[in-house]
């Protein structure tokens, strides 16, 4: 695949949906909807008619998007993707209720605060991988065997333009996406044919986690919900054949 042709923009996204293999709603799997891209990914996938499942560790924020997306077809759990049982429970609950999903999308993650890399403290470094590593692959190892068993599903591993390069400051969050990195590579090896897995940056978008590096200047950047339709436009024509590959929104 040639990663620097240009994507679908939502208009051929359109298109697509009316007619061909790629027009059928999905499910659509969301770590870390309570804010920032997860929230606005979840909102413009049920948009397009899409079934949602998102999942979050903030009760209130998962309430006001559930109000939000009243539809049955969605399904919103507290879950805390750090421990494995909580969501092998989410496993669970998504077999018996939806069945395996078409699209997962892990995009849960955090930040350390600005500081060198001597000076990060350790609980904050361990929340750092927590989320972003170990949270991703408890998705996969619960999540990869049902869809797996079906030969078909696209998973999307949130990257950064810091998982490909490197800044001061940011040290943990730079090494947990450069794993992210490698992790997508070495899974897209023992997929089977018809699935695939993509490490995918969504470039810079103004959000709580931007604004704790950037300070006031984040602001300059494009907002979410604008983000969103781009990324789902781009999430939603994945094909077997992006499999392995690094991409950019």
């Amino acid at each position: 695949m040639n990663t620097s042709a240009p994507r679908p923009t939502m208009t051929s996204y359109n298109v697509l949906s009316r007619g061909g293999a790629r027009s059928s709603l999905r499910t659509v799997l969301i770590t870390g909807v309570s804010k920032g891209l997860g929230r606005a990914l979840a909102l413009e996938m049920a948009r397009h008619g899409h079934a949602v499942i998102g999942c979050s560790r903030s009760d209130d924020k998962l309430a006001a998007l559930k109000s939000e997306l009243s539809d049955s077809k969605h399904l919103f759990v507290n879950v805390d993707i750090r421990v494995n049982s909580s969501v092998e429970e989410l496993l669970r609950m998504v077999m018996e209720k939806k069945g395996a999903p078409d699209i997962i999308v892990n995009n849960a993650g955090t930040i350390n605060k600005n500081n060198k890399i001597w000076e990060v403290p350790e609980e904050e470094f361990d929340a750092v991988m927590d989320t972003n590593v170990k949270g991703t692959v408890n998705v996969l190892r619960h999540f990869l065997p049902p869809m797996i068993e079906r030969k078909q599903g696209i998973i999307v591993n949130f990257s950064s333009g810091w998982g490909r390069s490197g800044a001061a400051l940011v040290a943990p969050y730079c090494a947990s996406k450069w794993a992210i990195e490698g992790l997508t590579k070495s899974v897209a090896k023992e997929l089977p044919e018809g699935m695939a897995i993509v490490a995918l940056n969504p470039g810079v978008i103004n959000t709580d986690m931007l604004t704790s590096c950037f300070g006031s200047s984040a602001s300059i950047y494009q907002a979410p919900d604008a983000w969103a339709v781009k990324a789902a436009a781009m999430i939603l024509n994945l094909t077997r054949s992006d499999n392995g590959a690094s991409l950019t929104v």
